[in-house]
């Protein structure tokens, strides 16, 4: 039974999904981790201005146009992301492995053998991978300084109740009504906190590019190349937050569980323009544009909601259930601007470099599907996010006609401003890098690379809102393997 038999109505909120589409969503969409060929990852996806890999579709379209024969590739890959997460002082961890196929990929080579300053054009369509969501993480704390439910009490005290959150708290009497003062408040704030909670998170999915890139080759001395690339967007989240009285030290309140669901799909598109030159037959230098990626997205989500409340007269168990939500909107990510450089010595090594300048903070959110214009979030994602140059930096040794060594490295700054999140500076050390290693095998028409990839990215967020931050160390290890023909 509920302790105060008071009915209200429930007020819709106007003007907002309930799931609340903002700077996490854009940047989630925006920051692309590629994973394309064996070869191209084990050098640090430094291809900007080598070329002569499918991978450089996505980075600059030119390098199609080293090609000097037709070619097919596929690469599966193999991995396991692990996650300590670190929240008021405490450390937890959690794992997950993947098995993908993060490219496909057919490059067709003419050659012009009736002279002129184009000497071959290349052709090619496939798919790489741009990011792969596939991770578990877990959160942990036996005495917390704040609840979830803090955030309801604010939002029905201020006259903002979805029946996708306070709705689900009242009718599980975690969100209480004092009617002698007109204010809602909630057990666990009321007696000082002090409760434990665990959060659980599990996500999936990936953004793939499918690419149709075209390419031509001046003489051997300079090459252009232009992809047009649809992205294909599939996220799934659960997410389940557990708060408990563990000590026994709330009165009436043993537990509660809140599960929230949502699955995110879409499609994209955007437009890469490169060049590559070579001013001496050692020295490649490249130059690549990428507009904008223009999404329309369609987010479906659920909540769900459970607790265990000890009245005067007995335990009970209630439950509540949101409707099923679905909500349209369009996503429009930063340009990007690729600079890059490779040197060959002489026939048995490669040095080649990328930088990637990026602006996070022109996302931008638009056109949601009640008119929403995102404008606050916009405002927001304006100050969170940065501009940020990302680094990748690759090598290959040739050991003899068949067989090579690589090596590579990627570091990608915070795009998130520390003063943004914390003014004392504690997120400062936010930042993602990658080493990667491997070989090659060649012999007549057929070829195999393999690589292996050693990703750590550290990062902050809140639990839920208001929450402290929580440290999250990921760790993601992957093989890939690469088998292709050229012909």
């Amino acid at each position: 039974m509920k302790r105060i038999q008071y009915m209200v109505v429930a007020l819709l909120l106007l003007g907002s999904t309930a799931m609340g589409q903002n700077l996490v969503d854009g940047l989630r969409y925006s920051d692309y981790r590629i994973k394309g060929t064996a070869r191209s990852a084990a050098m640090g996806n430094a291809f900007g201005a080598l070329g002569g890999d499918f991978t450089s579709a996505s980075i600059n379209p030119a390098g199609l146009g080293v090609y000097r024969s037709s070619e097919f590739v596929v690469t599966p890959s193999f991995g396991k992301t692990d996650v300590d997460a670190t929240y008021l002082g405490q450390t937890t961890n959690d794992s997950k492995y993947n098995i993908g196929l993060p490219n496909v990929g057919y490059v067709a080579t003419l050659k012009n053998n009736s002279g002129g300053s184009v000497v071959g054009l290349s052709f090619g369509v496939g798919y790489n991978r741009l990011n792969n969501y596939n991770m578990k993480r877990m959160v942990s704390t036996s005495n917390a300084n704040s609840t979830l439910l803090d955030d309801f009490v604010a939002n029905a005290n201020n006259g903002n109740w979805s029946n996708f959150y306070e709705e689900l708290a009242w009718k599980t009497d975690l969100l209480l009504l004092d009617e002698e003062n007109d204010v809602y408040f909630n057990d666990i704030a009321a007696n000082g906190y002090g409760q434990s909670q665990r959060k659980s998170f599990s996500q999936k999915g990936a953004i793939d590019e499918f690419l149709l890139s075209f390419a031509a080759n001046f003489n051997h001395k300079f090459y252009l190349g232009a992809t047009v690339g649809i992205h294909d967007v599939n996220f799934k989240e659960n997410g389940n937050l557990y708060e408990y009285d563990a000590n026994n030290n709330i009165p009436y309140f043993n537990d509660y569980t809140f599960h929230n669901y949502l699955h995110t799909t879409g499609t994209g598109f955007n437009f890469k323009i490169g060049a590559i030159y070579k001013p001496i037959d050692a020295l490649r230098l490249g130059v690549a544009l990428h507009t904008p990626t223009f999404y329309n997205l369609h987010d479906a989500y659920d909540n769900r909601m459970n607790s265990y409340i000890t009245f005067d007269d007995g335990s009970e168990n209630f439950e509540a259930l949101s409707p099923l939500g679905d909500y349209d909107y369009d996503l429009t990510t930063p340009m990007k601007a690729v600079f890059s450089a490779a040197y060959v010595i002489g026939k048995s090594a490669i040095i080649s470099v990328d930088y990637e300048y990026v602006d996070y903070s022109t996302i931008k959110l638009s056109d949601g599907g009640n008119g929403y214009n995102f404008f606050d979030e916009n405002q927001e994602i304006k100050n969170a996010y940065r501009s940020v140059g990302n680094l990748h930096l690759g090598a290959e040794y040739r050991v003899n006609s068949l067989f090579s060594l690589r090596a590579g490295y990627e570091h990608f700054p915070s795009p998130i401003n520390a003063e943004y999140q914390s003014a004392d500076g504690t997120t400062d050390d936010a930042v993602a890098s990658t080493i990667s290693a491997g070989l090659g095998f060649r012999q007549g028409g057929f070829f195999m690379d393999a690589a292996y990839k050693h990703g750590f990215d550290r990062n902050y967020a809140e639990v839920y809102s208001g929450s402290d931050l929580a440290q999250y160390e990921i760790t993601k290890d992957q093989l890939l393997l690469t088998i292709g023909f050229r012909f």
